[in-house]
């Protein structure tokens, strides 16, 4: 087994001890550790890991398909004066949890739920699938507007799977478990109809939320600087000439000249990027700035106060503070040491500060 480290800071002794698990999990030939690792059940989020044979559920986590979209509008961003009224519209067009049945998205043509490998998974596809579907989850999802260097005006959104992916990762494993033959051939199928399902859900979104926007300023996207990009995931990659397993639990695809989007946090700027495709990465960057606080330990140190403050021009809604502690930019590392310590991962393409954030809790 080999391990590549590229960290922004030193590691905590339990997280080192949960890269030392799962370094020494059968079949496991390489791990990468991005610069955003931070603890999770059973695999840290900010890793990379390699495998021959086995399939490992755990290593890309409940959110299966969870990822990033990013658009650029043909307005500038100074055009953007009344923020209030936007997250207004935005909180209007795009629901938070689930929608009522007669607000439901059209259910996209290859999202067929007889293709899920049980009928426990079907009916969920069929419930709070069609329910959730174009709608925001809680954590760390969120639409987001920001500036570039060059004043253009552009909308960022994370969002993953919704109900989908935490039931197929606890429907086929439970704990640090590698599956293999039909059991792994089983996950993999329900895993890419998870993935196909995040992406439907990040096209819905975008959709309505470019709709906000424009109803707001008269601007309207640009289709071919859209950017998108995957961190939960597990797909067959050739590295260094064999074919393997790549799992990737919060971690980005960066092959190279590959694009990507790395969110920073709440608050704080975030990056464009391109992929340079290093080996020792398996190909992978860090997926964002990284937890620097578990939640609740954000709740139990940052006030509500602290956050309106940490916040500073930033347009949100404050009157939902005490609901957001735990995702305050001081729960979050620095995104600049993240990006310094991956300069051998990616390329940084441009750097977006946020204008207005819109989260739910």
């Amino acid at each position: 087994m080999t391990e590549a480290r590229f960290l922004a800071g030193p590691l905590g002794s339990e997280v080192e001890r949960a890269l030392r698990r799962l370094a020494a999990a059968p079949d496991v030939v390489h791990l990468a550790v991005m610069p955003d690792v931070h603890l999770a059940e059973e695999v840290c989020v900010g890793v990379a890991m390699a495998t021959t044979r086995l399939v490992y559920p755990a290593a890309v986590g409940g959110d299966i398909g969870c990822g990033m979209a990013a658009i650029r509008f043909d307005g500038e961003a100074a055009r953007l004066r009344d923020r209030a009224a936007l997250l207004s519209g935005l909180r209007e067009r795009v629901p938070r949890g689930r929608h009522r049945r007669a607000d439901f998205c059209p259910w996209p043509d290859d999202l067929d739920p007889e293709r899920l490998s049980t009928p426990t998974l079907g009916a969920l596809a069929r419930g709070d699938g069609r329910a959730q579907l174009g709608t925001l989850g809680s954590g760390n999802h969120f639409i987001e507007l920001q500036v570039d260097g060059d004043g253009a005006l552009w909308l960022m959104l994370h969002s993953g799977s919704r109900a989908i992916g935490p039931a197929v990762r606890s429907h086929h494993a439970r704990g640090l478990v590698g599956l293999d033959g039909d059991e792994a051939a089983a996950y993999v199928g329900d895993m890419e109809w998870a993935l196909a399902y995040a992406e439907a859900n990040r096209r819905a979104l975008l959709a309505r939320a470019c709709d906000a926007v424009s109803a707001a300023l008269g601007a309207a996207p640009v289709d071919d600087s859209l950017i998108t990009c995957v961190h939960n995931h597990v797909c067959r990659q050739q590295h260094g000439g064999r074919a393997l397993w790549v799992h990737r639990k919060g971690a980005m695809p960066a092959a190279a000249g590959q694009p990507g989007v790395v969110p920073g946090s709440m608050g704080t700027s975030s990056y464009h990027v391109e992929g340079r495709g290093n080996p020792e990465a398996l190909a992978s960057s860090a997926h964002g700035a990284g937890r620097a606080m578990s939640r609740s330990e954000a709740r139990r140190r940052i006030s509500p106060r602290e956050l309106v403050r940490q916040m500073g021009e930033v347009t949100w809604d404050a009157r939902r503070a005490a609901l957001l502690r735990d995702e305050a930019p001081g729960a979050y590392k620095d995104i600049q040491r993240v990006m310094r310590a991956q300069s051998s991962l990616v390329r940084i393409v441009r750097r977006l500060d946020p204008l207005l954030s819109y989260k739910a809790t």
